[in-house]
């Protein structure tokens, strides 16, 4: 979950790496510190909480040199304080590393090291690896060749980066596990390197991805990559990354999040653009989806992983793929997944949702499915990120950097590609006609357009948050397609605002939930026009017979609802299978604009990072 940049050349890397870390700080903001070669020296500065804080201390106490290493921090092993900010130093201070995920060995790691004499500094589990790296340090051996020694002795979770005086102008970076990505980037006499693609962006669009397992050694004029089990060189493809810069900043909003939603009748257009054959009209994925129709149509499972926000895709994914295709679906948390010895059949299908294609437990999971003989599928927003190197078939999303802790733009392009892929096995295995997908193919082209509308009535839904922000207490309803919208409506309220909120499958009230309806209980109903509209209204009817307050998502021109919510929101018509990605945005919206008026940090919630790497 934190950020790791680092930077070798000819230009003082002081500003890179504060602006770099500036560009990964939605992945940790506990702590931030910077490890810069100077005069023959090592020079650090750490600061406690955000970002801002370790720019003071830099201004206060100047450094320059031409490579170093930069860390933003999400608390795992010690409590956010400056003493544990990375990045740690040995005993000399003259080697330092920085350290994205966890090492679960490392009390039997260091309790012969204090034995050995050396002094501990911090709290971290961190630490002891750049002791570990100064006692090889010591036998005369290099960067690189200590980090080969010391590595294959973690055990855990682990991306890391070492720079030290006794072998200067190089960086040696590794990635030990699926936790942490480790990312290389190429210059004009300098090289980088960082936990996420934002942080390059501005330097290079030139990038390699390590695997797990795999040493990068980095010096300016070039990057040699390394097993980690035996040492042998590796080779590495260099990817052309096409995201530019303008789309990771914020162009005028008050935070990204709201940018983010604002992106998404884009985001939805490039979704769908190439994805329909002219002639045929028939769904083709041109990204690395390379299922033929002889293996679609023997398919008789698909198990879809998501953790959080993707699992509720996930969920909407299996309601959109068993109506469509009649394959039956079961939507898994990844973290329970691959504990729980999970059965896997022949011709099963494991789908992953994943924005980021490095979130741990997906990866656990997905390689526990490929252990068992699965094919993987997955749908990723970030290309060459862990989740596509695993996978046989790989869906982009097409979202563009998403900044915001809170996913907003990554959800509705997984419901729109998961939406296009069950009419692709629709089609292939039949069960879906020719006049039908046309249909619903046509209205997915109209969606931006809807999305468009529907952002429109933002001071609607504005109003109706500064209305309620204080409540503490929050009960979100769906049916159908959109039970799916109630958690996922929930789950970004409970993210942001810190409030309590429960989204929960409106048929259930009579099992338990009505006892918490009450006069002081907001309640959001998804009552949208589609099949289960009649019982939605019965639902409301039952909040309404407690006194609860009523705040409904109702269909454009439904005059049935006037008078049975306390307030309305509208939503433009479409087919009921496509609903979820317009009833999404007003929750959205919603949560985003309790948490600002709560005075909250929309971007980066407390307690919360973007891509989780450690379990």
């Amino acid at each position: 979950m934190c950020g790791i940049v680092g930077y070798v050349g000819s230009r003082d890397a002081t500003p890179l790496l504060v602006n770099g870390l500036r560009r990964l700080e939605y992945r940790g903001y506990d702590s931030a510190g910077v490890a810069i070669q100077e005069n023959g020296g090592l020079e650090i500065r750490r600061a406690e909480g955000k970002l801002d804080n370790l720019v003071r201390v830099i201004a206060e106490r100047p450094l320059s040199g031409r490579s170093g290493i930069g860390h933003t921090r999400w608390a795992t092993h010690g409590r956010p304080s400056e003493q544990n900010a990375h990045p740690h130093v040995d005993c000399g201070a003259v080697t330092a590393v920085i350290h994205n995920g966890i090492i679960e060995n490392f009390h039997d790691l260091k309790a012969p090291l204090v034995e050995a004499g050396h002094r501990f500094s911090s709290e971290t589990d961190t630490e002891v690896v750049v002791h570990l790296v100064e006692q090889e340090l010591a036998q005369g051996r290099t960067l690189d060749e200590a980090a080969l020694r010391v590595l294959p002795q973690l055990e855990g979770a682990a991306a890391l980066a070492f720079i030290s005086v006794k072998d200067p102008g190089k960086i040696v970076a590794a990635r030990i596990s699926n936790a942490g990505a480790v990312i290389v980037g190429y210059g004009e006499g300098e090289s980088f390197i960082a936990s996420d693609i934002p942080a390059l962006l501005e330097h290079t669009r030139r990038m390699s991805f390590l695997d797990p397992g795999e040493l990068a050694v980095v010096t300016a004029t070039g990057v040699t990559f390394r097993r980690l089990e035996d040492g042998a060189p590796v080779e590495k493809a260099v990817q052309d990354i096409q995201w530019d810069l303008v789309s990771a900043a914020k162009s005028g909003y008050k935070h990204f999040m709201l940018k983010e939603i604002y992106e998404q009748p884009r985001v939805v257009s490039d979704t769908l653009i190439g994805r329909v054959e002219r002639e045929s009209g028939r769904v083709a994925f041109d990204d690395d989806l390379k299922l033929t129709d002889a293996q679609v149509k023997g398919l008789r499972r698909l198990t879809l992983l998501g953790c959080g926000t993707a699992g509720y895709a996930a969920l909407a994914g299996k309601y959109l793929i068993e109506r469509l295709a009649r394959i039956p679906c079961d939507v898994e948390i990844p973290s329970e997944y691959r504990y729980r010895e999970p059965v896997v059949v022949p011709d099963q299908l494991v789908v992953a949702l994943t924005q980021s294609g490095e979130t741990v437990d997906t990866l656990a999971a997905m390689q526990e499915a490929k252990r068992q003989g699965a094919r993987l599928l997955s749908f990723v927003n970030v290309m060459g990120s862990q989740a596509t190197r695993l996978s046989d078939d790989v869906i982009y999303l097409h979202a563009g950097p998403e900044i915001s802790v809170a996913s907003t733009k990554a959800y509705t392009a997984m419901l729109v590609d998961l939406y296009l892929f069950a009419i692709f096995l629709g089609q292939r295995r039949g069960t879906l006609g020719k006049e039908k997908a046309a249909k619903l193919l046509a209205d997915a082209f109209h969606l931006p357009t809807l999305i468009d509308a529907l952002l429109q009535e933002e001071p609607r839904i504005r109003a109706l948050a500064y209305r309620y922000h204080q409540a503490r207490d929050f009960l979100f309803l769906g049916r159908g397609m959109n039970y799916p919208t109630a958690l996922e409506g929930a789950h970004k309220l409970k993210e942001l605002s810190y409030s309590h909120a429960e989204g929960t499958a409106a048929g259930e009230m009579k099992h338990g939930i009505n006892a918490l309806i009450d006069e002081s209980l907001p309640v959001v109903a998804i009552a949208l026009q589609d099949s289960t509209y009649r019982k939605m209204r019965s639902n409301i009817q039952e909040v309404r017979a407690r006194a609860g307050v009523v705040i409904a998502l109702a269909s454009d021109g439904d005059e049935e609802i006037e008078g049975q919510a306390d307030e309305i929101v509208r939503v433009p018509d479409t087919n009921e299978l496509l609903s979820p990605a317009l009833a999404v945005l007003p929750l959205h919206l919603f949560a985003y604009h309790v948490a600002d008026r709560r005075g909250n940090d929309v971007d980066q919630p407390r307690n919360l990072a973007k891509s989780v790497t450690v379990e």
